[in-house]
């Protein structure tokens, strides 16, 4: 008895192994909780695929939202959207930062990674805003199909820069969905501290990233330890590029191609659009035939850059103030953060 007892329980535990191993489908995904230290970057990927950055934990998580049903454009409007995620989340609205907005391509629906206080106790949330009545929700990760990938080259979590302030923290900046890849910006813990990581999707290990140096037209030098703050994905001369901004504010062409684990590669500065400012959001569009880009900045408003002849620009070498890409400042956009 006890032998066929032994038997009957192993047996129950290679099913269990054997289910568990299957439960992985082709994109790494396992059910689970999916835990988040911190609150920071969102992109979308393909098939309702959301990409979720962790700089405390070091991570990027790919989460399947299951929201893929087609909708067609449109415009929405949620006032006082701090107030009712302050009431959704039983707190008050100083206690709320929303920390990125991304728009869900398929479905048109919007998720907000949002902070719940602002401490280091502050909890790590993702929420869904309905694009047909601006319903808000949050997405649950209680037992969300997903994978994740470490960044091996993050900064040590007690590493400071010069004021005192985390590094860690800057680990991952921003994020993009690029020809397979997850473009993940930040801080690394090499020499050349800004990076960006191209990460094959689905993941399998995570790999050293890019580091990027820059000239700095409003500083007058080349420097590799600033991050960038917000990058665009955008086709120029028929080659895949990463538009980059940073603060006081250079804006970077980089060729996605020359993005390899552990190389050191030179962005061309193609604009310098004046110091003091940090660049928070970008995002490209058409209209009418011609296209463009929009910059959201701490300072100076909402940028409005036209991208037709960005091979054209020449890198700037020299200290300079404005200059290169043209723009025009949206005076009727104020206040906008993403």
């Amino acid at each position: 008895m006890t032998n066929r007892i032994l038997l009957a329980a192993l047996a129950a535990l290679l099913i269990l192994s054997g289910s568990a191993a299957s439960a992985a489908d082709a994109n790494g995904f396992e059910p689970g909780k999916v835990s988040l230290q911190s609150s920071g970057p969102l992109a979308f990927g393909p098939n309702g695929i959301l990409f979720a950055g962790d700089s405390v934990a070091a991570t990027v998580v790919a989460i399947d939202t299951g929201d893929t049903s087609p909708a067609a454009a449109t415009s929405l409007s949620v006032k006082g959207i701090n107030d009712r995620i302050a009431s959704l989340l039983g707190t008050t609205a100083d206690q709320i930062l929303i920390v990125d907005a991304v728009v869900n391509p398929i479905s048109r629906n919007v998720y907000l990674s949002v902070s719940r206080g602002r401490g280091p106790d502050a909890q790590a949330l993702i929420l869904q805003v309905a694009a047909k009545d601006g319903a808000i929700s949050e997405l649950s990760l209680g037992n969300a199909r997903h994978a994740k990938v470490s960044l091996v080259d993050a900064p040590s979590a007690d590493a400071k820069d010069r004021r005192g302030g985390s590094l860690r923290a800057e680990s991952i900046t921003d994020l993009g969905f690029v020809d397979g890849r997850v473009i993940v910006a930040g801080l690394s813990n090499e020499e050349f501290a800004s990076s960006l990581r191209a990460i094959p999707f689905p993941f399998k290990a995570g790999a050293k990233g890019t580091g990027i140096e820059i000239y700095h037209g409003a500083h007058g030098r080349f420097e590799t330890n600033a991050p960038v703050r917000t990058f665009v994905p955008y086709t120029i001369a028929n080659e895949q590029h990463i538009l980059a901004a940073y603060t006081c504010t250079p804006l970077v062409k980089i060729p996605v191609a020359n993005l390899k684990p552990g190389a050191k590669v030179k962005g061309t500065t193609i604009a310098e659009l004046g110091n003091r400012n940090r660049p928070l959001d970008m995002i490209s569009y058409e209209k009418d035939g011609s296209h463009f880009i929009l910059m959201a900045n701490s300072s100076r408003g909402v940028m409005k850059l036209p991208t037709a002849k960005l091979e054209s620009y020449p890198g700037i070498t020299e200290q300079t103030e404005k200059t290169g890409v043209p723009y025009e400042t949206i005076a009727t956009l104020t206040g906008v953060q993403h």
